[in-house]
């Protein structure tokens, strides 16, 4: 498929070149698609997270903790969709820098959660409305219906990914498997 895009001179190709069945085309075209605009629209929301030194995963975790509690790192693994190694390293970057804090529980000596400290808690605080206002802005390419679709049709496809997956998901997520 050929576009012509309003801010280049020209067209360019989008899409899959393969060239194979109709539904391998299909489902190709759209990996793409879906790939290209979680890329660009990534690299724009959290573009100004390097004026506060962070990367998006170790805001990802200052978010998480600081609207969700105290998490164990697995569960912060979980949640930002990256490995122990990965989050143990976050985490401890984070740590040096004073805006987490490691706390071992009483009763299970094995169990650590990760807590935001006061210095972090005031920087989550600054990042967040400039985050926010990034995203909405991002966001305005689709209209309110556009977003609410988007956004099923994003849980969805996550929700058919995980292991367990099956119709009861989409079904007791409240999303039509079939549209």
């Amino acid at each position: 498929m050929r576009l012509i895009a309003p801010c280049f001179k020209g067209t360019f190709d989008v899409g899959t070149h393969y060239d194979g069945a109709p539904e391998e085309e299909l489902a190709l075209d759209a990996f793409i698609k879906l790939m290209r605009a979680a890329q660009s629209v990534e690299a724009k929301v959290n573009g100004h997270l390097d004026q506060w030194g962070l990367t998006s995963t170790q805001f990802g975790v200052m978010e998480a903790v600081y609207h969700l509690g105290p998490m164990h790192q697995t569960q912060l693994g979980d949640k930002l969709l990256k490995s122990g190694g990965n989050i143990t390293v976050v985490v401890n970057n984070l740590e040096e820098r004073g805006l987490v804090r490691r706390e071992r529980m009483e009763s299970d000596r094995r169990y650590v959660s990760i807590h935001l400290t006061d210095e972090g808690r005031e920087l989550i605080e600054d990042v967040m409305p400039q985050h926010v206002d990034t995203i909405v802005e991002r966001f305005s390419a689709l209209d309110a219906d556009d977003q609410r679709t988007l956004a099923q049709l994003c849980r969805r496809l996550g929700l058919t990914q995980e292991p367990e997956a099956d119709e009861t998901i989409c079904e007791s997520s409240g999303i039509a498997s079939d549209s």
